[in-house]
């Protein structure tokens, strides 16, 4: 039995197994963020000489227990991938309904890239490890700054290209909501306080992932 459902963002999503793996691939970006942020506060509270205070997250992916914030790296990023295809299903045409799966797809290739590409070793973690920044970045420590630097310019354009989205749907507090994520994100990365930089971009992670969690559980519902 085929049935049709309306969705906020352009068209109906006809046929039921259509819906349902639609539905599947934007839980997943429902799930993603939340489940990130968990195993890196997990680790942050159980691996010996981390600080959350002072050391980016990224340096999780490094010692013994590396492989776990590796492994949520990409399984987060594989998610996102996920959730894309679920976006451009139920955005289809009109605006923002390329550019903003498009970017999503972007912000999951950024965090495989951070998990395969593994950051240099500094700030004392692993214990052992130089007390301030290595003296020389490593290829592999380059391409993962990139990496970081691809996904959260493409989360930030995303909350930009879906404001529009919301906006010419005359839903302004989804346009609200997507414009102040965005400008927020867009100061935490721009704020020029090396003192505060890994609180400021942990900060940047929760807002981030929970907007797109918060976006993808409202395409989700069809609301």
């Amino acid at each position: 039995m085929r049935r049709t459902i309306a969705t906020p963002a352009g068209g109906p999503l006809s046929g039921t197994s259509s819906t349902t793996q639609t539905r599947v691939l934007l839980a997943c970006g429902v799930v993603a963020g939340p489940l990130f942020v968990a195993v890196v506060l997990v680790q942050a509270f159980t691996r010996q000489g981390f600080d959350l205070g002072r050391h980016p997250l990224s340096l999780l992916s490094l010692g013994e227990l590396g492989w776990i914030q590796i492994a949520n790296f990409v399984l987060t990023g594989a998610l996102y991938l996920a959730c894309a295809v679920g976006m451009r299903r139920v955005l289809r045409s009109g605006r923002g309904g390329t550019w903003g799966p498009r970017l999503v797809t972007v912000l999951g290739i950024g965090l495989i890239m951070a998990g395969v590409f593994v950051t240099d070793a500094g700030a004392g973690f692993p214990p052992g490890a130089p007390a301030g920044a290595p003296e020389q970045l490593s290829w592999h420590g380059i391409l993962h700054d990139l990496a970081h630097v691809l996904a959260f310019l493409s989360l930030i354009a995303a909350c930009f290209v879906l404001a529009r989205r919301f906006a010419a749907l005359r839903q302004r507090g989804w346009a609200g909501y997507c414009l102040a994520t965005g400008v927020a994100l867009l100061g935490l990365m721009a704020w020029p306080d090396q003192d505060t930089v890994v609180v400021q971009l942990a900060v940047a992670i929760v807002l981030g992932w929970a907007w797109l969690s918060v976006v993808a559980a409202r395409l989700l519902t069809g609301r």
